[in-house]
């Protein structure tokens, strides 16, 4: 079932990240194989770390196409539920067909605000979120939430993207973007991929909520391509406040721009394909 309702919201940063999110909601149905496949040792690390258990409630938050709750529907079983949940509509509607295709019959959808979860205090068992804290105008107060809803010994884990500087696989996107476009990539003032990319303040974020036996490890998470035209069509079109942008260039000035993120890879070129670095933060943590 789905819920595919929620208001626009009054603030202009928050209505532009809702209205770019839900702008690459096509793309990201088109690469949620690719995602999927990406994510799958980070979800699994999630679901080692959270346990879901037969007759759990769990909810996901910031799912996109669908993620870490898929995985946890078969852990709970018929007698729990999960709730996967993003603030895009368009994102839901494409995660309710997925689990509808999966046959994930306790699985349920629903449009959430992370930092406004409209879900009752203590009604949940577990909470995960793959790559989505990190991206909300005010994850402080989205902690708070995440431990309103947990129940007593309720278990919640979180993944966020590590330093840029170790994740290359998009920080060359953004570099040559900025150099061609001639502006910051991210936007200041916008939340963005490496927001927080610190282990000590993702740590404190989460005791700072109430929660506790906070723990944050690093997880290696190379990016393996079999070209750099993958690479590079691959995360342009999924990089939230760039796709667009880099969609509507001219074809010459798209040629160019690709042709410096080749040149930029070029030393992470092996026999077998691209194999870009990159690391997350994993933080677990119980109510």
């Amino acid at each position: 079932m789905a819920d595919t309702q929620i208001s626009r919201p009054a603030d202009p940063m928050r209505a532009r990240l809702l209205e770019m999110w839900s702008s690459v909601a096509p793309a990201w149905e088109a690469n949620a194989a690719y995602i999927d496949g990406r994510g799958a040792h980070i979800t699994a690390r999630m679901l080692a770390l959270t346990q879901p258990r037969p007759g759990d409630r769990v909810l996901e938050l910031a799912c996109g196409v669908g993620g870490p709750g898929f995985e946890a529907a078969p852990l709970v079983g018929p007698a729990g539920e999960v709730v996967v949940s993003d603030v895009a509509p368009e994102m839901t509607e494409i995660a309710a067909a997925r689990a509808a295709r999966f046959r994930l019959d306790n699985v349920a959808t629903r449009v959430l605000d992370l930092e406004r979860i409209d879900e009752p205090d203590h009604s949940f068992d577990v909470v995960l979120c793959r790559e989505g804290l990190m991206l909300v105008p005010d994850p402080r107060q989205a902690s708070r939430e995440i431990r309103r809803i947990l129940r007593p010994e309720g278990r919640v884990a979180v993944s966020v993207w590590g330093p840029r500087e170790r994740n290359p696989w998009l920080g060359i996107v953004f570099d040559v973007a900025a150099a061609s476009l001639g502006m910051s990539v991210p936007p200041p003032g916008l939340p963005h991929p490496f927001s927080l990319d610190d282990a000590g303040r993702l740590a404190s974020l989460l005791r700072d909520a109430g929660l506790s036996d906070v723990i944050v490890d690093e997880v290696p998470t190379p990016y393996l391509a079999a070209s750099v035209e993958e690479w590079w069509r691959r995360t342009a079109a999924l990089a939230g406040p760039l796709a667009r942008r880099l969609a509507a260039l001219p074809a010459d000035a798209a040629g160019e721009l690709r042709r410096r993120a080749a040149d930029a890879a070029r030393g992470y070129q092996t026999s077998e394909g691209l194999e870009l670095p990159g690391v997350c933060l994993v933080a677990s943590a119980r109510a």
